[in-house]
């Protein structure tokens, strides 16, 4: 896993630690690709990036060529600026 960016969160429940802000995993069924803390809020987004699958915090894509590239950048700026709503995000 490759990951870029950090954040440090703390629940209620007082767990609290450290993680990859964004980030990918290249594997031999799928990329995935992280965005926390999800994509529940950016479904017009995915609408335009074309052939995919969700897991709660990844994104699947078989292959690159099967999706917009500016479309996941703009996923991924969107998915940056809602976790920096939640807890500070820091570069690495």
């Amino acid at each position: 896993m490759i990951g870029y960016g950090r954040y440090h969160y703390r629940y209620k429940s007082g767990r609290e630690g450290e993680f990859l802000a964004t980030g990918f995993s290249p594997r031999k069924a799928a990329h995935s690709i992280y965005i926390m803390p999800g994509y529940a809020d950016f479904g017009d987004i995915l609408s335009r990036l074309g052939k995919h699958k969700l897991g709660k915090s990844c994104l699947y894509v078989n292959k690159l060529p099967d999706i917009d590239l500016d479309v996941l950048s703009d996923l991924i700026l969107a998915g940056l600026e809602d976790l920096g709503r939640l807890w500070p995000v820091e570069p690495t």
